[in-house]
């Protein structure tokens, strides 16, 4: 049965058997991370933009394990003059990797890299990733769109993880449009209380949630799917 961990902010792993992925990696500077990067082991780290707080331990993290990174075609150059491996990708595709299918969603948000954000990553991507026949949605840093409506209707969601925070994404009653929208059989909150401005209410958020199971993660649990 494949497992999903929470690292704090979009931090998550996801392991099934032998396979071992990471979504956006932000632990060094993150107060809410429990584990240390040097504490991860993992084949593959997919990336949905490249702000700092995204983009995170990524490339120490692939070079000592000798992960490949998972983001959009942009990013993945970029990554890749770090000397690291990577697989280009772009919205709309999709590829089978060994641990199973990763499709790239639209996201409505931004992607600089930097201290100043200049430097061009391309467009924020969410990632559908089909693992142990399960199907995880984690659409990175977004504002609500209708096309999580097209979303849940051509996929069916076992677990979406959704950004509450507010002020640079979906606030509380944004992400539980979403979840209407989407339909995932379980839900859990991500993207709030890592700063002041992206304070919010986890148990406001599952108390709203309608039809769905949502569920309170914090920095360090585990929930099979």
């Amino acid at each position: 049965m494949p497992q999903a961990r929470f690292l704090g902010h979009a931090c998550v792993t996801l392991t099934e058997g032998d396979h071992r992925l990471i979504i956006d990696p932000f632990l060094t500077g993150n107060d809410k991370a429990t584990v240390r990067p040097e504490e991860i082991e993992v084949d593959h780290v997919l990336l949905t933009h490249g702000h700092g707080d995204h983009v995170g331990d990524a490339i120490s993290i692939a070079k000592r394990c000798g992960a490949t990174i998972i983001a959009n075609y942009e990013l993945a150059l970029r990554c890749a003059k770090e000397g690291v491996n990577v697989h280009p990708m772009h919205i709309g595709g999709a590829h089978d990797f060994p641990f199973g299918r990763v499709k790239l969603t639209i996201a409505h948000h931004g992607g600089g890299f930097g201290e100043d954000a200049s430097i061009y990553t391309g467009p924020p991507v969410g990632f559908l990733v089909t693992i142990g026949g399960k199907t995880v949605y984690h659409p990175g840093d977004t504002g609500l769109f209708l096309d999580m409506q097209l979303i849940g209707e051509m996929n069916q969601i076992e677990l979406a993880f959704l950004p509450i925070g507010d002020n640079f994404t979906m606030g509380i009653d944004d992400a539980v449009k979403a979840v209407e929208l989407l339909r995932p059989r379980r839900v859990v909150p991500m993207h709030y209380d890592t700063f002041d401005v992206i304070k919010a209410d986890p148990n406001e958020f599952a108390a709203k949630v309608k039809d769905c199971q949502a569920i309170i993660l914090n920095p360090g649990d585990n929930i099979d799917f």
